[in-house]
């Protein structure tokens, strides 16, 4: 049976089999083999899942979360990733590296067993952490690639200094980790790998800065109150998955490409899936720019300003989301189209599909509906909006007992 309109845009697709169109070099692909190529990579992402039968509804928790030996399987969790960022391995294959010494007095020269010296590191590690800690970061925290950061089975904090950034590199994992009241740092000179060190400027004090990134998953971290982003991705990143975190008491929460003038962003792909945006929220929950964005199944009981919006013709999938409207309002719009006039904006590609509107809530959709256009947003399959509540139920931080089922 055919369940939306969406899958049977698709399905006439694959149906037409004439002859493909020739495509000059920076023309797009033939909508056929487009979506054909999108139901290969949602097909194979979900075999790689390999349930445990943990029956939460969250594909990615029903992955690792009820294996009580999660502690001695920490590596398996690379395996559990979907959407866009479901490639990004981390520090998979790569020995632990256990993180005993909270401090970072020096950023350019920094002390083994700190989290600074374990994410410049070379080669692939997967970071764990030997108690709980609050880690207040001098500078930017500058990762190599190949790295994971895990926070499971202890309380790990980085606030109240400078926090993420992921710079020019690829298969990044952060999971289980609180990261709140991050500042502006820079002006000075930081490491990023064994080998090299260089000049910083000022940085704007997001919480996770991913900058010409590629193949990065956020995963079950709680964010709140930074200074200027909590995720933001700018400047040709790509593949991206932000997934179970919760967000809370933050004006601008996630900014996805960096202006309408950088034409760079238009092949981003980034999934936001089983997010709970909570208290406190204003707006870009994300703010979207050019490329493909698909923002399924998230839980959104918060926001003043808006909740989904952008510029520059970004393509917005809405999918079985919940939105509850703030107060008792007679309508309270979602969305919302910045920096163009209705003539323009109009042709811009947003849909909502299966999402819950509540207490006045609506979606302003736009946009032609191309089949193939919306298949280069599309990333995983949705459940119900009526299973949101309960699959974003765990979103956030974890509270991971060793020897217990997460």
């Amino acid at each position: 049976m055919i369940s939306s309109p969406f899958l049977l845009v698709l399905l006439l697709f694959l149906l037409n089999l004439g002859t493909p169109i020739l495509a000059s070099s920076s023309s797009l692909q033939d909508p056929d083999i487009v979506v054909q190529d999108v139901h290969k990579s949602i097909n194979a992402s979900r075999r790689n899942l390999g349930y445990l039968s943990c029956a939460t509804g969250n594909p990615i928790d029903d992955c690792w979360r009820c294996d009580p030996n999660w502690e001695q399987n920490r590596q398996r969790l690379a395996d559990c990733a979907i959407g866009f960022g479901k490639n990004a391995m981390g520090g998979k294959g790569g020995r632990i590296y256990v993180v005993t010494d909270s401090g970072d007095d020096d950023p350019v020269n920094p002390r083994p067993g700190t989290l600074r010296h374990a994410v410049i590191q070379d080669g692939p590690l997967w970071i764990i952490f030997r108690r709980d800690m609050v880690i207040r970061l001098n500078q930017e925290l500058v990762m190599n690639s190949h790295k994971t950061i895990d926070g499971r089975g202890a309380s790990v904090h980085i606030a109240g200094g400078a926090c993420i950034t992921i710079h020019h590199v690829t298969n990044v994992i952060i999971h289980g980790i609180h990261i709140h009241d991050c500042v502006k740092a820079g002006n000075g000179i930081i490491r990023d790998s064994p080998e090299h060190k260089g000049w910083w400027e000022v940085s704007d004090g997001d919480g996770i800065s991913i900058f010409g990134g590629r193949d990065i998953w956020v995963d079950h971290c709680s964010l709140s109150n930074c200074n200027d982003g909590l995720i933001d991705a700018i400047h040709g990143s790509t593949a991206i998955t932000i997934s179970n975190n919760y967000f809370t008491h933050h004006d601008k929460v996630m900014l996805l490409g960096h202006s309408d003038e950088y034409t760079q962003d238009k092949n981003m792909q980034v999934t936001i899936a089983f997010n709970h945006f909570g208290e406190g929220l204003v707006q870009r929950m994300p703010r979207c720019r050019h490329g493909y964005f698909h923002v399924v199944n998230n839980d959104y009981t918060h926001w003043e300003m808006y909740a989904i919006g952008g510029s520059a013709s970004p393509t917005i999938y809405s999918q079985g989301n919940r939105f509850l409207a703030p107060n008792d309002r007679d309508r309270k719009q979602v969305t919302k189209h910045e920096d163009a006039p209705e003539s323009e904006w109009r042709h811009w590609n947003w849909r909502s599909e299966g999402d819950l509107m509540l207490n006045g809530a609506y979606f302003l959709q736009s946009g032609t509906g191309a089949g193939a256009t919306y298949a280069r947003a599309s990333s995983l399959s949705a459940r119900p909006s009526s299973l949101v509540a309960s699959i974003t139920t765990a979103a956030g931080a974890l509270n991971c007992k060793r020897g217990a089922r997460c």
